[in-house]
């Protein structure tokens, strides 16, 4: 669906910014909760956290992250997933999100209606509340930015640091042909995974793969160290080629880290016992340059994606 309109009454111009947040509020209104809790003051009144909390924000941005090809329910559904891949990351759960929208005048009223009604429907899924946030004005533009809050599952958080030479390197599902194939708006964020692995003494650190595995797997890496692949184990998407697999970007999936001494045999028993669906594969392990193996895969050799590049 096309997101701007030149009839002036099928767009967001016909409403001005007060009713627009009346009606944004309409929309939201399953997972949007009454102020002070939610949309009504300058900030959202929030319950205090025992556990350490999280933090993270990813806008979604048309012609950059989506276009008219994309229907806007998917689309406000990506734009939360993206966050929540991020929280399962470090082994968190979601609790709360503020949503800043830039638009065009023209930009329609239904589209935008049914943005915001894939957003609440993702966000009840996944026990989101939506308490707040923003709208201005930029002409030629139509996108969101989400803030999202969450909370460690338990003791215990993952970090992208951590991991040590030897260690094996490990990720979810699979990779590649990413666009081509529907998966940049059709993944589960794998907060279940997530937090099981942060319960999990073996794992050292982790993220998640949303620029690419070639870039992506160098914040895990020791310092002295280099990402030591075996190309077959990398797990391709179906259509993807190898390529694809490192570089594309929006997998979405998990990239994580082992001791080089755990027993991963009973580790990837443990895994598959409790997600029997979600594919695991060791692709590797981290090695200092001199002690790589000759015909391993290196990632110096592919490239990610990088912004402002």
């Amino acid at each position: 669906m096309k997101p701007f309109t030149a009839v002036r009454s099928e767009s967001v111009a016909a409403l001005g910014e007060v009713e627009l947040i009346r009606r944004l509020g309409r929309w939201l209104a399953p997972v949007s909760p009454p102020s002070p809790r939610g949309m009504g003051d300058d900030c959202a009144v929030l319950p205090a956290s025992r556990r350490p909390q999280l933090i993270t924000v990813d806008p979604l941005i048309y012609g950059r992250h989506f276009d008219a090809g994309l229907a806007p329910e998917r689309a406000g559904a990506k734009l939360l997933k993206r966050n929540l891949s991020d929280i399962a990351a470090m082994g968190g759960r979601p609790t709360a999100a503020v949503i800043a929208l830039t638009l065009d005048p023209r930009v329609r009223i239904d589209w935008l209606r049914r943005f915001h009604r894939g957003l609440a429907l993702c966000a009840r899924r996944f026990g989101v509340s939506i308490v707040g946030g923003d709208v201005a004005q930029a002409n030629g533009v139509l996108a969101a930015s989400l803030t999202l809050l969450g909370c460690s599952t338990g003791g215990r958080f993952l970090e992208r640091r951590g991991a040590r030479p030897g260690d094996w390197i490990y990720v979810t599902g699979s990779l590649g042909a990413s666009e081509r194939s529907g998966h940049h708006w059709s993944f589960t964020p794998r907060l279940a995974e997530g937090a099981w692995l942060a319960r999990r003494a073996e794992v050292r650190s982790m993220m998640d793969v949303s620029d690419g595995l070639a870039k992506d797997l160098w914040a895990l890496a020791p310092p002295g160290t280099e990402p030591a692949l075996e190309g077959a184990a990398v797990p391709l998407r179906r259509g993807a080629g190898l390529a694809e697999a490192l570089g594309e970007g929006e997998d979405y999936e998990l990239v994580l880290v082992v001791g080089a001494r755990s027993p991963r045999a009973a580790f990837e028993r443990a895994f598959k016992r409790a997600f029997p669906r979600t594919r695991l594969s060791c692709i590797g392990r981290f090695e200092r340059p001199a002690r790589i193996a000759p015909g391993s895969l290196r990632l110096r050799d592919y490239h990610g994606y990088e912004h402002l590049r």
